[in-house]
């Protein structure tokens, strides 16, 4: 029996031992997150508004994110909560139109940048030879549950956009094992697609995500195993909503690339 049981309960899979047991495991991350690049624009004749360099998200936030997974045999099927909002407070340098509605320069702002998402996926494993190594492909679907809000201090200006809908992914997962406790594991969520031809729409509305992550554990205690991780978060979409009420014309122009860094535990329960 391998001194780690963590390590042979992750190579059950690969080695035949009980391939029809049904595993749980719980994680949990917590961390931080630097905003690289983040710009939107809504409507034609608004501003293509720079968050990072305007609107305060020159600063870390904080971030968490849970997920279960449950496996069986060579399948897996993974729950994920990604909460993530970001809130900042600026005076306004320049004139900012959002959704024909002008901010003058020289404005108190409240931004609200909220984009919280659930996500399950489903991973089947590819390799089975190799007791080291785990390769996993699959898909994933996401709900995005988007509010953006402009206001000013007083309360006297005001726009937001909220949206949410489902979004398809493909997924990719790999792990390796250096020994029976070390591991590194390397995990892409993305899609780039003309969301037009997905939801049967006559407007063109280019969208695209990616999720990737690469990071470091260590299985240290029976069921449970800690891992450093850095994360690339990015995407966004491009075009017209041919569901407008206004204002606007529904023009958007959205895209964010964020880096997260974070540590984190999983644990498994027998």
């Amino acid at each position: 029996m391998m001194p780690c049981s963590l390590f042979a309960q992750e190579m059950n899979i690969t080695t035949g031992e009980n391939p029809n047991k049904l595993e749980l495991l719980a994680s949990i991350e917590a961390g931080f997150l630097s905003v690289l690049s983040h710009k939107v624009q809504f409507s034609n004749s608004g501003d293509y508004f720079d968050y990072k360099s305007d609107g305060g998200q020159d600063v870390l936030f904080p971030v968490r994110r849970y997920s279960v997974e449950i496996r069986k045999g060579r399948n897996a099927v993974i729950l994920l909560y990604q909460p993530l909002g970001l809130n900042t407070q600026v005076l306004l340098e320049n004139d900012l139109t959002v959704d024909d509605l002008t901010f003058p320069a020289s404005t108190g702002i409240n931004l609200l940048y909220n984009f919280p998402y659930y996500r399950v996926s489903y991973l089947r494993q590819l390799n089975t030879k190799n007791e080291s190594f785990r390769l996993e492909v699959g898909a994933s679907l996401q709900l995005r549950n988007t509010t953006i809000t402009f206001e000013s201090n007083d309360g006297s200006l005001f726009r937001t956009n909220r949206n949410v809908g489902p979004v398809p992914i493909l997924k990719l997962r790999a792990r390796k094992y250096f020994d029976k406790q070390f591991f590194a594991e390397f995990e892409a969520d993305g899609f780039y697609a003309p969301v037009s031809y997905i939801n049967g729409s006559d407007n063109e509305v280019t969208g695209a995500i990616l999720d990737a992550s690469v990071r470091s554990g260590y299985a240290f205690y029976q069921n449970s195993s800690a891992f450093l991780n850095l994360r690339y978060l990015g995407g966004g979409a491009v075009g017209t909503s041919d569901n407008v009420d206004g204002p606007g014309d529904g023009y958007v122009r959205n895209w964010l690339h964020f880096l997260t860094v974070s540590v984190g535990m999983t644990y498994k329960f027998d």
